[in-house]
């Protein structure tokens, strides 16, 4: 009695579900279905990785503007920066290409050395930070036809079981259809996240590659000028001096 009671609480496997998709795809589903799991798992990794490098960098500009142009030297100012990050990176090698420059025994302008050398390093910045980025468009637009493979195999096996079944009544038909069609939506599942990963990963790129390129402009008016230009450091409004309280005195008699 209590045996009976408790395999009929006992929740039943949901026979439309994705273990049973899997299990009557066979070998080709499931390894459809294992490449499908891979390329999300990339494709979060690569999202969350190139987050935390592209905040790392947004937070370098924002120390930048506060401080690096009040100091008295580049060198001075390069000192505040962090040693890996990517305006230190265009400091150092702004310094090496003024030093650099004296020891050529071509003449070249001293301005388009500078902004040669300061336009390379800026490249290798922006290159690092796309790294990953083909993978997701990769995903994207690779991801919804692998699911529809596994779709259409799990559609002709399903097909040639009910043939050899001679039943084609709704019954026989929808469960096998059904979940052949689950490989279309884990395809679709996998897709949409890279796509929306990429586009966003993209726009955020395009903002730190203008604040890199603005700073690289001012360098490189630094480095021409001996250090006479250099971008206006905004400084704090001083505070307002509360109005001083008047007394009115009452006339005497």
């Amino acid at each position: 009695m209590l045996t009976t009671i408790l395999a009929a609480a006992a929740p039943k496997e949901n026979p439309y579900g994705l273990i049973p998709a899997l299990r009557e795809g066979g070998l080709i589903s499931q390894t459809v279905f294992g490449i499908l799991v891979l390329m999300l798992f990339f494709s979060l990794y690569i999202l969350f990785t190139k987050l935390f490098e592209q905040q790392k960098i947004l937070n370098q500009a924002k120390r930048v503007r506060a401080g690096f142009w009040s100091a008295n030297s580049l060198r001075e100012g390069a000192a505040k920066l962090e040693k890996n990050s990517a305006y230190r990176q265009l400091v150092d090698d702004g310094l090496a290409a003024q030093e650099q420059h004296s020891k050529l025994t071509d003449p070249v302008e001293a301005h388009d050395w500078l902004h040669g050398s300061l336009a390379r390093s800026e490249d290798l910045i922006n290159s690092q930070l796309k790294s990953g980025l083909s993978f997701l468009a990769t995903v994207g637009s690779t991801a919804p036809f692998i699911g529809l493979f596994g779709t259409v195999i799990g559609i002709i096996r399903a097909l040639v079981k009910i043939g050899a079944a001679g039943q084609a009544s709704i019954d026989a038909v929808a469960g096998p259809v059904g979940e052949a069609l689950i490989m279309t939506a884990v395809g679709l599942a996998v897709a949409v996240p890279a796509v929306l990963a990429f586009n966003w990963l993209q726009a955020r790129n395009k903002k730190i590659n203008e604040s890199l390129n603005a700073f690289s402009n001012d360098l490189l008016g630094y480095l021409a000028s001996d250090g006479r230009v250099r971008p206006t450091v905004a400084k704090a409004a001083p505070a307002k001096a509360a109005p001083a309280a008047t007394t009115s005195t009452a006339p005497r008699a």
